[in-house]
């Protein structure tokens, strides 16, 4: 802790945020674990191409509503799909 409380405050607030990030982030994957189970029992391809660019343009418009930079959520949101197929991939291969 920094001699500053409003410094503290800020920094109490975004670890806050992270935690809350990391959470949503387990259950997001949680229930992609899910999908990816679905897939590989019903012999669905491990990603969904069109699916993938609705998301990545649906999320960057509402990365420009909440006034953040649509090029950084594109990259953040294309990172878990990466992970999200990878899991897919790992699950039909049993």
């Amino acid at each position: 802790m920094s001699k500053d409380p409003v410094l503290d405050g800020f920094r109490q607030s975004i670890d806050n945020i992270d935690a809350a990030m990391i959470h949503i982030l387990a259950e997001r994957f949680r229930i992609t674990k899910a999908v990816g189970a679905y897939k590989a029992e019903h012999g669905l391809p491990a990603s969904d191409p069109g699916r993938e660019d609705r998301q990545i343009e649906r999320l960057r418009k509402l990365a420009e509503d909440a006034q953040l930079d649509p090029e950084f959520s594109e990259k953040f949101l294309r990172f878990i799909i990466q992970e999200v197929i990878r899991h897919h991939e790992r699950a039909r291969a049993g």
